[in-house]
């Protein structure tokens, strides 16, 4: 067989693409094609050409029963799995809902807590026999001083 040319719609038949697909392919130029007197895009298809894409065709239609089945079944599968996964968030939700409900009946049986009054709190207690001059300082006072104060003046 030579080669003839045929329209995009036919080419795409014989290619098993689609005639958008061969016309930008077309426009690329990665596909042996010319615009007629007429304004349509022609395809230059040899014979091999369509007896190769005869031949895919073939290939996919036998193909594609054992890969239907295979992609059913598995879709079958994840289906079932979805569903033990929907069913144990059921599961989940309705022993959530149970303790909530639980927890709200018990509420008011709980009593307010009572605020305490706030104690006083103790005022610190000063040496009366110190002379005021911070040399003599308890060692209790001095471990309750800041480092900062200990860094400027000392003990």
């Amino acid at each position: 067989m030579g080669r003839r040319r045929v329209d995009l719609k036919e080419a795409a038949e014989i290619l098993g693409s689609t005639t958008e697909a061969l016309r930008k392919r077309a426009k690329r130029g990665t596909l042996d094609s010319e615009t007629g007197d007429d304004g349509k895009v022609y395809v230059w298809a040899d014979g091999r050409v369509a007896d190769s894409a005869d031949r895919v065709d073939d290939r996919v239609d036998s193909d594609d029963a054992g890969h239907r089945d295979e992609l059913i079944s598995y879709m079958a599968s994840e289906i079932d799995h979805l569903r033990a996964q929907l069913e144990e968030a059921h599961e989940a939700n309705r022993e959530n809902r149970r303790i909530i409900t639980g927890l709200v009946q018990r509420v008011p049986e709980l009593e307010p807590a009572r605020e305490a009054p706030p104690e006083p709190r103790e005022a610190p207690e000063t040496d009366t026999e110190s002379t005021g001059n911070g040399d003599d300082v308890p060692p209790e006072q001095e471990q309750r001083r800041s480092w900062l104060h200990r860094f400027f003046f000392g003990s």
